[in-house]
C-alpha cells in the first residue's frame, strides 16, 4: 500500500512539474513543447530596439462601409481584395516609441492610418511595442482570432485615420504585427484553426512573414466578427527589414 501511495505521489509531483513548467514558459515568453530555445532581444548586447520595416502587397479584408453582421477576419479569404499602398514603421521597441503610417488606395479614395501613441491592451504586451513575443491562439497572450505566431515585432494603441485627407476615425484603436505566414501565398487563406492539431505550435508557416494591422472602434458590435462597431482589416504579404 505505501509503495502504490508513493506511486501515485510522485506521478501527481511529476504532472505538477510539467505544468508549472509550461506556466513558467509561458509567463517567460517561451511555450510548452518547444525544441529551439532563442534568446530574447534584451539579452543581446547590441540590441538597440529599433524597428525600421517596410511592407507593400496589401489587402484588405471586406471593405470600408460593410453593413453589421460582417467578417472582417474571413480566414476563407471570401472577401479579401488587393490594394495599393505602402506601410512604413520605424519603431523603437526599448522606448515603446515611434511612428506607424498605412498609406493605402481604396475603392472609396485615400486612406490614411496613423498611430498617435503606443500602450499596451494587455500586460504581456511590454509596454506598447514588443518584439520576439508569441501572441495569439492558446499563447496566452491576446486573443484567439490569430493562431498562435512568434510576433518579430509589434506594437498597440491608439491612432486615426483619414479618407482623402478629411477625419474618418479618432481616437480609435490600432494594432500591427510582423508575424509569421499566417495566409496561403497562392489563396490567401488562413487554416486556422485545425481542429486535429497535435501540437502547441501555432497554425502558421515559419517559412514566411506577413504584416497584419487594424484599426478598431471602441464601441462593440455583436453581429461582427470582430465585434467591434468598425474594424478595417488589412494585412500585407511583402515585407522588407531596413
Amino acid at each position: 500500500m505505501p509503495i502504490r501511495f508513493l506511486s501515485i505521489a510522485m506521478g501527481t509531483l511529476c504532472v505538477g512539474m510539467l505544468l508549472a513548467a509550461n506556466a513558467l514558459a509561458q509567463a517567460s515568453g517561451g511555450q510548452p513543447e518547444t525544441d529551439l530555445g532563442i534568446y530574447s532581444p534584451k539579452q543581446h548586447p547590441l540590441y538597440d530596439g529599433h524597428f525600421v520595416i517596410s511592407a507593400t502587397r496589401i489587402h484588405q479584408v471586406g471593405r470600408l462601409n460593410d453593413p453589421p453582421g460582417f467578417d472582417h477576419i474571413d480566414n476563407e479569404a471570401k472577401n479579401v481584395q488587393p490594394v495599393q499602398g505602402t506601410v512604413e514603421i520605424d519603431v523603437d521597441e526599448i522606448k515603446n516609441t515611434g511612428t506607424f503610417v498605412a498609406r493605402l488606395k481604396i475603392p472609396e479614395g485615400d486612406l490614411v492610418l496613423q498611430f498617435d501613441r503606443f500602450r499596451p491592451f494587455n500586460p504581456c504586451q511590454d509596454g506598447g511595442v514588443a518584439a520576439f513575443l508569441f501572441e495569439h491562439g492558446d499563447s496566452g497572450c491576446g486573443d484567439t482570432l490569430w493562431p498562435k505566431s512568434l510576433l518579430y515585432v509589434a506594437g498597440w494603441g491608439d491612432g486615426h485615420a483619414t479618407l482623402n485627407g478629411r477625419p474618418l476615425y479618432d481616437n480609435y484603436e490600432m494594432h500591427f504585427m510582423l508575424m509569421q505566414g499566417v495566409r496561403d501565398r497562392r489563396t490567401l487563406k488562413a487554416n486556422y484553426p485545425i481542429p486535429d492539431k497535435h501540437t502547441h505550435a501555432g497554425e502558421v508557416n515559419p517559412a514566411m512573414q506577413h504584416l497584419d494591422f487594424f484599426i478598431r472602434s471602441p464601441e462593440m458590435e455583436p453581429r461582427n466578427n470582430p465585434p467591434r462597431k468598425v474594424f478595417q482589416h488589412f494585412f500585407a504579404m511583402e515585407v522588407t527589414w531596413k
